[in-house]
């Protein structure tokens, strides 16, 4: 009890879902995440919304809850005009840390509800559009997190070979591991790109009934396999079935521990990866 309870105090959870919400029930409002997370002596959480960006109810939650960083984002989904540079830019002035390419907009969310609206960041000869370039460029500009969101295996690499080339090193695969959602990538490529540089977010909401029920020896393998160093660890939590993201983050850890994680590693996973590319150290 005592080493996870030290191992929570400094954490940070780079991927939470809260309320208000325009189409899903969530487990908590933003407040409630961010009161619960101080209290256990966490550093941060980031909040993420599918449709709208969150760096307005982030700075408005952070100036109530003193003690705990509360960082903004924004999803490159329908709700925000797609891939929309306007959109990116407006959120960085207003503090957001974080970028998505598309979630429930992309390519291989919309197929699976047998629709023809998804958001490709591909162009039809397979080049990246002009505007996903200039995402990327205000990306390395503001020192954001630039995340994979749900787009296609395809998608991920022509982002990642682009981010690179024009020297944006903070790229982030998102839940490869996650059935459901997006294009998931087994641990081989995860460390293709973690080897080309690319950070890689495992998310524990996929060990849940709702999203899989990975085991979460899966997750502790993956990550031996890429490498400690470049992957971090995060709960995805807020849905109304699962519990609320400071109690996912209880359970992640106790279930790393459980599965073999050391304190040493964690430490990493869960607090110096993130602040890294979150600029909270």
């Amino acid at each position: 009890m005592e080493l996870l309870k030290k191992l929570l105090r400094g954490a940070i959870d780079f991927h939470i879902h809260t309320s208000p919400d325009p189409y899903r029930q969530r487990s908590v409002d933003a407040y409630t995440a961010a009161l619960e997370a101080k209290d256990l002596g966490m550093k941060a959480v980031v909040l993420k919304s599918h449709d709208y960006p969150t760096a307005p109810v982030a700075q408005t939650v952070e100036g109530l809850v003193k003690g705990i960083r509360v960082i903004g984002s924004i999803a490159l989904n329908h709700g925000v005009g797609g891939i929309n540079p306007a959109a990116v830019e407006v959120s960085a002035s207003m503090g957001a840390r974080v970028i998505w390419m598309p979630t429930f907009s992309s390519v291989p969310d919309t197929r699976r509800r047998r629709l023809d609206t998804g958001i490709s960041i591909l162009d039809r000869d397979g080049n990246v559009l002009p505007e996903v370039r200039e995402v990327i460029a205000l990306a390395k500009k503001h020192e954001l997190a630039l995340c994979t969101g749900h787009i296609s295996r395809e998608e991920i690499f022509a982002l990642a070979d682009e981010a690179f080339a024009m020297d944006m090193r903070k790229l982030v695969l998102t839940h490869p591991l996650t059935d459901g959602v997006g294009d998931p990538s087994p641990p081989e490529i995860q460390k293709e790109l973690a080897d080309k540089g690319a950070f890689i977010e495992h998310c524990f909401v996929a060990t849940t009934r709702s999203l899989g029920e990975l085991d979460p020896q899966k997750i502790v393998e993956a990550i031996r396999y890429v490498g400690i160093e470049k992957c971090i660890l995060s709960t995805d939590f807020g849905q109304a079935e699962n519990p609320k993201p400071a109690e996912g983050m209880s359970m992640m850890v106790d279930a790393m521990l459980g599965s073999g994680l050391q304190e040493e590693e964690l430490e990493i996973l869960l607090k110096r990866n993130p602040a890294m590319i979150l600029n909270l150290e």
